[in-house]
């Protein structure tokens, strides 16, 4: 008989009080019916990260633990961001479990996907990705923006896989070789691939946020996006260099021509050529400095080595031990 295997379904949760009930009832009734199933093992829980949040979000955990055998929580001393959330989980939770999976709290990643990630888990895969099949719910900026990202990091030789986030199943080594990823600039979706091991996808329909604001606006995504490219590619900077190149290819043709001209007489002193060859060059280096620093400031963050996050309240550990 195949021995179950225990469950934990790690949940971020930041400023999050407004839907964490909703969320509490939809993940624990899939908890329970996989357990009544003998799908999972008996001690499974829903393991919920409050990223420093500053509203009723962890006061609302730990009522949820006294109500629910199955909650547990961990708390983070203040806000230290989603994919540290994330990572802190993983890291509690593969002390004991075999089988991790992580979603978001908005409930906008479809949780009765979560059967067919255990499911595929049974069959013998390590990383089952839950993939959108449908983006209706997002706005068109932000699919097209979406689509653009995946595209440019394929041309850029980062393997991600198209229309999945952090709504993943993994198993307890998937989760092992994960956490041996040492880096800071934490990209989890282009990290994951990087773990091998056999891996399916699940494809389930997005839905708009049950309750509460986006964590993700505009400027979270960009750089989050930014993040993404430096952390797993070197392609800018050989742009640089490409560009440096055409620059002084372009100039030592002006050079040229300049020179003929003069020669013929034809030369006319023009403030405008000048000028606007001053401001062209001047943003070129600044934009290439930029994305040096860029590369620069995330060297300077992982050598000083830092904690990723600090918890503050463990609950899970103690819950765990009972």
């Amino acid at each position: 008989m195949m021995q179950e295997k225990k469950l934990t379904i790690v949940v971020p949760c930041y400023n999050e009080e407004e839907v964490l009930p909703a969320t509490v009832k939809a993940l624990g009734g899939i908890l329970s019916q996989l357990m009544a199933a003998k799908q999972v093992a008996a001690n499974s829980q829903l393991l919920f990260v409050d990223d420093g949040s500053r509203d009723k979000t962890w006061a609302l955990i730990q009522q949820f633990e006294q109500a629910y055998p199955y909650v547990a929580g961990l708390k983070f001393s203040r806000n230290f961001g989603h994919q540290d959330a994330l990572l802190a989980g993983m890291t509690k939770a593969v002390t004991d479990s075999d089988l991790i999976v992580t979603i978001d709290a908005d409930l906008q990643d479809d949780v009765n996907a979560i059967p067919e990630m255990v499911a595929a888990a049974h069959k013998g895969f390590d990383v089952v990705y839950g993939v959108r099949n449908d983006r209706q719910t997002d706005s068109v900026f932000k699919r097209d923006t979406a689509l653009a990202f995946y595209r440019m990091m394929g041309h850029l030789g980062v393997k991600l896989v198209p229309d999945s986030a952090d709504f993943r199943l993994l198993s307890q080594r998937a989760t092992t070789a994960l956490l041996a990823f040492k880096e800071r600039n934490l990209f989890l979706r282009g990290m994951v691939p990087l773990v091998g091991f056999p891996s399916t996808k699940v494809f389930y329909k997005r839905k708009p946020r049950f309750a509460g604001k986006s964590k993700y606006p505009l400027r979270k995504m960009l750089s989050f996006a930014m993040d993404g490219v430096t952390s797993f590619s070197t392609v800018p900077i050989r742009l640089i260099m490409n560009l440096g190149i055409l620059i002084v290819i372009i100039g030592i043709a002006l050079f040229i021509y300049t020179m003929v001209q003069k020669l013929r007489g034809n030369a006319i002193t023009g403030w405008a050529s000048l000028m606007i060859s001053i401001w062209v060059l001047g943003g070129v280096q600044l934009v290439c400095l930029s994305v040096i620093g860029e590369y620069v400031g995330k060297i300077f963050t992982e050598v000083k080595r830092r904690p990723r996050y600090t918890i503050e309240k463990d609950d899970y550990t103690k819950s765990s031990k009972k």
